[in-house]
């Protein structure tokens, strides 16, 4: 029997929080954390496929290094968060990037369906300040981003999002992707990993 998992209550993501990813999308590092949110519908596991929506042109690979809170948080200090963490998670925050540079808001380019794959969750709680991911399309990597390069760390951010919105058991926040950023095409492998921590490929297909 494959292991049961349930989408996360809200997935609550971090824009531009690795500077060398700001810089080739030709933005600058913002001064407080830019968060939005996905979708829990965007979700899909380990070999599930990632679909090419026809309202798009160019669809790319985000993996981020997420966190799944464990306990409620509300208006929590940086030196207590810690303790609310349940695991650590890999993630792809794939994005429709046309999309999100016509659009005002992200919500679309973010939110459709199998836009937000997820690993397995971490066994064991990892050093925050020592993880590191990596993006393989294909095989070939694409991306690999340190926790410790973060503009914002890990137990900032979430510091951060609980003084504006309770975090709740369940949640998931993906902490922003480092550069090199790029798409995916029909028969792709996209794979996204944390070593030692957690992994997840997808295969890319178009919409039917």
């Amino acid at each position: 029997m494959p292991a049961i998992r349930s989408r996360p209550g809200k997935i609550v993501c971090v824009g531009r929080n690795y500077p060398e990813h700001a810089k080739e999308l030709g933005n600058e590092v913002p001064k407080e954390p830019l968060i939005f949110l996905k979708p829990p519908s965007s979700v899909v596991w380990q070999g599930e496929t990632i679909v090419l929506p026809s309202a798009s042109r160019r669809v790319e690979y985000e993996g981020e290094i997420g966190v799944v809170v464990g306990r409620s948080m509300t208006r929590v200090s940086e030196n207590d968060v810690t303790s609310g963490i349940r695991s650590i998670i890999a993630v792809n925050d794939v994005t429709a990037r046309d999309l999100q540079k016509s659009d005002s808001q992200w919500t679309r380019a973010k939110g459709f369906d199998t836009f937000c794959p997820l690993g397995e969750e971490s066994s064991e709680l990892p050093d925050l300040d020592s993880l590191t991911v990596v993006t393989r399309v294909n095989g070939v990597e694409r991306q690999r981003g340190k926790s410790s390069e973060m503009v914002f760390s890990i137990p900032s951010l979430l510091a951060y999002i609980s003084r504006i919105m309770t975090l709740e058991p369940g949640d998931l926040v993906a902490t922003g992707t480092p550069s090199g950023v790029g798409p995916l095409v029909s028969g792709d492998i996209v794979e996204i990993e944390i070593p030692g921590v957690s992994r997840v490929s997808n295969p890319v297909q178009e919409d039917q």
